[in-house]
């Protein structure tokens, strides 16, 4: 018989060896009361009791109790295979009894035994223990009789027959048929037992591992999860066994190769997680089945994705195996799981397994030569953890929102060692780079936003005060200007201006972070922090991101009074006119005007200047080039200085006609870029008038037409930006805006229905509707109110939309939260409901045609549900009530909103509306909630109208009229009830 050779983690046939080393543990709950037969196996006739079936029977009996007497009885029962199958030499006192009987009568006794365990449940414990039992006891035997053939063993490869293995092939031979079985608990047990053999083993016959393996492949497409999940539990194996060895067949189907192709199809889109989660941690990990594995962080399940970072990924090896964006998105995708536990197991991960793979390295690199020496890997070592910084590239994920920040943040908490360990020392800030400065300023953060200032001693005695960080501050902020300016000069090339500035600059950014969170009561390191950001502030190149952290600082160090404000502004602004005027006197130094004036800058911004007669005749003698040089310097010259101004709007909160330089810097510079012809500054400059409108009032009200126009004939992400600036106006100076300007309310409408055309500019307008009506700055009163609550709740079930889950995802908060607020809000839905539902329907018969369309809508019916939920009146909020949603419904409370929604369909019904219309609409008669707290008129009125309908035999089809007999039969009772007080 020929044999298989394979390599590690395979099942190997000289037969097909299967390594112990396999997962055999089966986290399936099964098993079984000991039914003796059962009607879908085929038992074999039973014969006369003898003594053998009185031992065997008793050690399977035994074996259903408990695991902890297997190994006892495992050893039993291989003594009286012993004395069937080989003749004993021991003395009499240790025979068994069962010398008598022979091989061929022990292999009946044990399958009828193993046989009576196919029928039982998967919930009964006793079936899982008697697997378990027999596959021990085949591993054991197998052992056993290798151990006794080992002298007739031969070189050709192939497996020496012994008792065991005819054992094996016998019981196989009977539970194969059954895993076509009708009754899905035996095909359950059938494919248990053969998985669970196939991974115990060390060793099958070739021919039977072949047939082992075409049945199990059949099972991967049952009907039923819990058949699958065992089919797919021996199949791993199988797969890493082939995938390894090279089968002779690749070429069929079933090979290798393509047995692992199917499981990496169904790992993909299986149905059940319970499937999914087996094979994720069953299946070999190979080069091309790791990306598949991988992808199950994205898993639906959050029991799987826990699965992959608490056992595949530490069972991977080195992570730094994985390419760095895997890295990046395994980190980001764990640590930001809704799921808790996932969350938990991704930053164990992090903190605990992965620093040791660097830690490790780092502690190995820095041993004296010879031996090498293998360091406690639970010792903090700082070297391993900037290589790990490194290797999750801190430098793109250390940015606000990258995941770095929260990975480090939950490092520091679970890793005490480290966080008492640290040490920032003056050669450590000599020698910066940029995985050490965000290790120091992650410390930094955590220790003065976690414990409740548990952790402020720590900041105390590490980290330095605030002149010493303002001159290590400044000497990275000259290295930083310094490499820029040879890349101005182009004095390196573009390889090298990459890696000279993107980490420097990445040092200043974290520096500047740090300094965000000072106490600057220190008078001496306040001046220098202060006049170091002026300084910097008034270089031309410093990269925005720098700029606007800068800004930031410069704001907390000036008082949060008035007069710190203004002095931040101003000071802002002398550095907006220095960085004009460096810029504007660059090109020309010996001709140009050193002494020129903030307002002679404001007019080259402008663009609106008349040229003097001197500036004609350089213009005249300038070549094309030096002219497109120019009006490039001119546009550097204003977006650099509409950045700086908008940082600084973005920290003011005073009222702009009292701030001088601030009304200043709106004649000088805002408007006039608002002005420009180049569309970049005219963008910048629009942005930064929206930030003064929301200082003033009277600016806001005198440019609400020029926004609008930019809605109106500007680009997708010029629209989004008017959007928003309106609706921050809005927010700040009160809806009478909206109400004085009926064409806003048109802006806000075109914005929500220009889902095909922009959808971002759909969802931006849905976020800016729902805030203002969650604000309640659009209140009850305004005559906008019920169009744009209608064209919301069209939208939320509108087809169209299925894939704006922008859209999608803002109206599945904004809807139900609306509603539930108020009981204004759900009068106001109510209102609507019946248009809305009318649109609705209008939707869904356009859509009659298109199938695929009219799948992503769902019914009228279920629409309607949902709008009969949203206005129940049990589910909406009271102001100081404490009682839970349980208690409130056992309360009786005003019912007259569903009162008022049962008139409204009444009302519909008894229209022109058509027959299908009336027909989805009656049902919802019947999921009103009527309350005896009602008012008294308005459940009178309604039980008069219901009677009416009744008699009137409005509604036609038997449902309708079901949930009209309902809610009749609800207000007779409390009508009835009324007329006895």
């Amino acid at each position: 018989m020929p044999s298989r050779v394979a390599g590690p983690r395979s099942v190997r046939t000289s037969a097909a060896v299967l390594n112990k080393s396999s997962p055999q543990t089966l986290n399936s709950r099964a098993s079984t009361t000991a039914r003796a037969s059962g009607p879908y196996v085929d038992i074999p006739e039973d014969t006369p009791e003898n003594e053998l079936r009185t031992q065997i029977s008793s050690v399977f009996r035994d074996a259903q109790r408990m695991t902890a007497s297997h190994r006892k009885l495992v050893i039993n029962l291989r003594k009286i295979q012993e004395a069937c199958c080989y003749e004993l030499t021991s003395s009499k006192k240790n025979k068994t009894g069962a010398e008598d009987f022979d091989e061929e009568q022990f292999t009946y006794e044990v399958t009828r035994c193993v046989l009576r365990v196919m029928p039982v449940k998967k919930s009964e414990s006793v079936g899982e223990r008697s697997i378990r039992f027999l596959g021990l006891f085949l591993r054991h035997a197998n052992e056993k009789d290798n151990d006794l053939a080992e002298g007739n063993a031969d070189e050709t490869g192939v497996m020496v027959e012994t008792p065991s293995t005819r054992l094996t092939s016998h019981l196989m031979s009977k539970v194969l048929p059954l895993l076509t079985s009708k009754e899905k608990f035996v095909r359950y047990r059938s494919t248990q037992l053969i998985s669970h053999i196939i991974n115990s083993l060390d060793s099958i016959d070739d021919d039977l591992f072949q047939i082992l393996r075409h049945g199990l492949l059949k099972r991967i497409r049952d009907k039923e999860a819990m058949v699958r999940v065992q089919a797919v539990l021996g199949l791993g194996r199988l797969a890493g066994n082939e995938a390894e060895g090279g089968a002779d067949d690749s070429d069929d189907d079933d090979s290798g190769a393509g047995l692992l192709d199917k499981l990496l199809e169904v790992l993909q889109n299986d149905p059940s997680a319970d499937v999914r989660r087996t094979l994720l941690v069953n299946l070999p990990i190979l080069p091309n089945t790791l990306p598949f594995l991988l992808e199950r962080a994205r898993d639906q399940d959050s029991a799987t994705r826990r699965a992959l970072y608490s056992r595949l990924l530490p069972a991977l090896g080195d992570f730094r195996h994985l390419s760095l964006s895997m890295r990046e998105k395994l980190l980001r995708w764990g640590l930001r799981d809704r799921d808790e536990n996932v969350r938990k197991a991704a930053g164990k991960l992090f903190r605990e397994r992965w620093i040791e793979d660097c830690a490790g390295t780092a502690e190995q690199e820095e041993s004296a030569e010879g031996e090498v020496a293998y360091p406690d890997p639970k010792a903090p070592s700082f070297e391993g953890l900037v290589e790990l910084l490194e290797r999750i590239d801190v430098v793109n994920s250390g940015v606000e929102n990258g995941v770095a920040l929260e990975a480090m943040k939950g490092f520091w908490e679970g890793r005490p060692d480290y966080r008492e360990a640290v040490s920032f020392d003056d050669n450590f800030w000599d020698t910066l780079t940029a995985e050490a400065v965000f290790m120091a300023r992650s410390f930094n953060d955590f220790c003065r936003t976690e414990g409740n200032g548990k952790f402020e001693a720590l900041l105390e005695e590490k980290m330095p005060e605030v002149t010493k960080l303002a001159f290590y501050l400044d000497r990275y902020i000259s290295v930083l200007i310094s490499a820029l300016e040879r890349i101005a000069l182009q004095e390196v090339t573009e390889d090298e201006e990459e890696e000279d500035t993107v980490e420097q600059e990445f040092i200043v950014e974290q520096l500047l972070h740090m300094a965000r969170t000072l106490d600057y009561s220190d008078e001496v390191g306040r001046r220098k922090m202060f006049a170091l950001l002026r300084q910097s502030l008034s270089v031309p190149d410093l990269p925005e991101e720098v700029t606007k952290l800068a800004i930031e600082v410069l704001r907390g160090i000036c008082a949060q009074d008035a007069a710190g404000e203004s002095e931040f502004t101003s000071v802002v602004l002398e550095a907006v006119a220095d960085v004009h005027d460096t810029i504007m006197d660059e090109p020309a130094p010996e001709e140009g005007d050193g002494d020129e004036s903030f307002h002679s800058a404001r007019s080259e911004v402008s663009g609106d200047v008349t040229p003097t007669r001197s500036s004609k005749s350089k213009k005249s003698e300038m070549s094309e080039d030096e002219d497109q040089e120019k009006a490039v310097r001119v546009i550097m010259v204003n977006m650099k200085c509409l950045h700086i101004v908008q940082c600084m709007l973005e920290n003011v909160e005073g009222n702009l006609q009292q701030n001088p330089s601030l009304v200043a810097m709106l004649n000088n510079l805002v408007v006039p870029a608002v002005r420009s012809h180049e569309a970049p500054v005219r963008e910048r400059g629009l942005l930064c008038l929206g930030l003064c409108s929301l200082l003033d009032k009277s600016l806001a009200e005198e440019n609400l037409t020029l926004f609008m126009h930019f809605f109106s004939k500007g680009h997708s992400a010029l629209q989004i930006t008017a959007l928003q600036i309106l609706t921050d106006i809005l927010n700040q100076h009160g809806a009478h805006l909206l109400d004085a300007n009926p064409t806003l309310l048109k802006v806000y409408l075109k914005a929500l229905k220009s889902g095909t055309k922009a959808p971002e500019v759909q969802a931006a307008a849905t976020i800016a509707v729902a805030k203002l009506m969650l604000g309640r700055v659009i209140e009850n009163g305004s005559p906008a109110i019920d169009d744009l609550l209608k064209t919301l709740v069209v939208l939320y079930f509108d087809p169209s939309t299925a894939h704006n889950q922008g859209v999608r995802q803002t109206l599945s908060y904004f809807l139900p939260v609306y509603s539930f607020s108020r009981s204004e809000n759900q009068d106001r839905m109510r209102k609507v409901a019946m248009d809305a539902l009318h649109k609705l329907f209008e939707v869904q018969e356009n859509l009659d045609d298109d199938a695929d369309a009219e799948s992503e809508m769902v019914t009228i019916g279920t629409i309607g549900a949902h709008l009969v939920d949203w206005t129940d009146p049990r589910k909406c909020y009271v102001p100081g009530n404490q009682m839970s949603l349980a208690e409130e419904g056992k309360k009786a409370v005003n019912g007259d909103v569903h009162l008022e929604f049962a008139r409204d369909i009444l009302e519909r019904l008894d229209s022109s509306a058509s027959k299908e219309e009336k027909k989805s609409l009656a049902p919802l008669l019947g999921k009103l909630h009527v309350s005896s707290a009602s008012t008294e008129s308005n459940i009178r009125t309604l039980y008069s109208e219901a009677s009416a309908a009744i008699g009137d035999k409005l509604i036609a089809d038997a449902t309708g009229r079901n949930a009209l007999f309902k809610i009749h039969v609800s207000l007779g009772k409390i009508v009835n009830s009324l007329a006895e007080k």
